[in-house]
């Protein structure tokens, strides 16, 4: 599926000064920066959903993540 990982990688370009701002807060939160991320984006699209409804996936667009055999 992805390799040895079970999740698809992003690679993601974040000034210094706000990476270590987020670092600062997920230890703070006793998270690593990847699971503070991992929950603001979770905190995100359910934001999002519950302002316009579930994201479906009906083939009028599909993500990269999903474009390789599961």
């Amino acid at each position: 599926m992805y390799g040895k990982y079970k999740n698809p990688h992003y690679g993601l370009r974040v000034p210094v000064a706000l990476m270590d701002k987020l670092k600062y807060i997920a230890a703070y939160n006793g998270r690593s920066a990847n699971k503070e991320i991992e929950l603001l984006i979770r905190r995100r699209v359910e934001s999002w959903e519950k302002q316009h409804g579930e994201i479906v996936f009906d083939g009028e667009f599909t993500p990269r993540s999903r474009s390789k055999s599961e």
